[in-house]
């Protein structure tokens, strides 16, 4: 408890965009985060007031942070089972604990889990992929069980000399596609919970570039059944704090389970503006036990677009704003105090309006603009 406040002091490791966002959501409900950063340039430790340099892996470095913290939380899976287990030994409350956080560590593990206790999941082996292989059709999609995010670890192979050696895979079906859903929930330890609209994401190379919020033309049946299914695998699982569940909705009209996520999501970044309660201050609010947020929309249609680094050199990004707000003025912009590579997640943006179709031509052209510089 911060004598200062008299509110509880929660603790995130990691110093990415999330704990970066999840610090703002914090201010709001008179806390300052602390955050466990690798470096002081990491993207949170450069707002945030009370940070600590160190490891995630390193249980000394934890251990230390966790002093003074009411309740320790993530902002990746990455951080070792056996050192949040030793941790929560010693007496300090780390959520998501390790029983549940292992399922988005390792996706062998994950399927297993899910496929046992009767969660609808693809076709998949740890096993023998020249017989998966052949038994369900090349190609298959090969993924790494540790490791793998924005689409690295994920590989489609056309034979067994597709798949990368030395690592541990698992071979899954190539499902039939019509699109990628995402029912974001989040889940207290009392077992309260709270489910957010079901959201369509779309990829580009492996990686999310816009998120459509509500998905446009989700049968609300399946629009239901989406979100009971979250709730089903946080309740299971024992998962407190937000849960991403992304799914695949089937030409079949199926929905089955791809990936956890155990910490707010970026399927959910549009809740900043565009729910009641944004993801990260619902977070919080989960680890903390506080009563869950609303979590309705704001506006009848919200997209999200990440922005990507670009090509180096041409403009700087302090000029790209200038020209974004002056073209487009209602879009809302998040950077994540991130150095520039192509590819990589530098931020988001968000358009809110009556019609999809415009916000996501606007929420597109912001973002390019973001990314390429002015157009003429």
């Amino acid at each position: 408890m911060d004598s200062r406040t008299g509110l509880p002091v929660v603790g995130m490791v990691g110093g990415g965009q999330l704990a970066r966002m999840t610090h703002q959501a914090a201010i709001a409900l008179g806390q300052s985060l602390r955050v466990l950063a690798v470096s002081p340039d990491d993207g949170a430790a450069l707002v945030a007031a009370d940070v600590v340099i160190g490891r995630h892996d390193d249980i000394d470095a934890v251990r230390e942070f966790a002093k003074g913290c009411d309740v320790v939380t993530f902002d990746h899976e990455h951080v070792p089972g056996d050192l949040i287990r030793a941790l929560a030994a010693e007496g300090v409350t780390l959520l998501p604990g390790a029983d549940a956080l292992r399922y988005a560590q390792n996706k062998r593990e994950m399927r297993t889990h899910l496929a046992g206790l009767g969660f609808p999941v693809p076709r998949w082996t740890a096993g023998d992929l020249r017989s998966f292989g052949d038994e369900v059709g090349w190609p298959i999609i090969v993924k790494t069980a540790t490791g793998g995010y924005d689409g690295r670890g994920v590989f489609v192979a056309h034979s067994v000399a597709d798949v990368p050696p030395g690592v541990e895979v698992i071979g899954e079906e190539l499902v039939a596609l019509k699109r990628e859903l995402a029912a974001v929930v989040a889940r207290s330890p009392l077992g309260q919970v709270a489910a957010y609209p079901v959201v369509e994401t779309v990829q580009k190379d492996g990686i999310c570039v816009e998120v459509l919020a509500p998905a446009p033309g989700l049968d609300e049946d399946l629009a239901v059944q989406a979100q009971r299914l979250a709730i089903d695998v946080a309740t299971r699982l024992g998962v407190v704090g937000v849960l991403a569940v992304e799914l695949f909705e089937t030409t079949d009209g199926r929905l089955l389970v791809n990936e956890l996520a155990m910490r707010p999501h970026n399927s959910a970044h549009w809740t900043i503006e565009g729910a009641r309660t944004s993801q990260f201050e619902q977070h919080l609010r989960a680890v903390l036990d506080y009563p869950m947020g609303d979590t309705r929309l704001t506006a009848p249609a919200v997209v999200m677009a990440n922005v990507l680094g670009g090509a180096p050199g041409g403009m700087s990004i302090d000029e790209r704003l200038h020209h974004l707000f002056a073209e487009e003025p209602g879009a809302k912009v998040h950077l994540y105090g991130k150095q520039v590579r192509p590819g990589r997640k530098i931020g988001h943006v968000t358009v809110l309006g009556d019609d999809l179709e415009d916000c996501r031509r606007r929420a597109a052209r912001a973002a390019r603009i973001l990314e390429e510089g002015y157009e003429h």
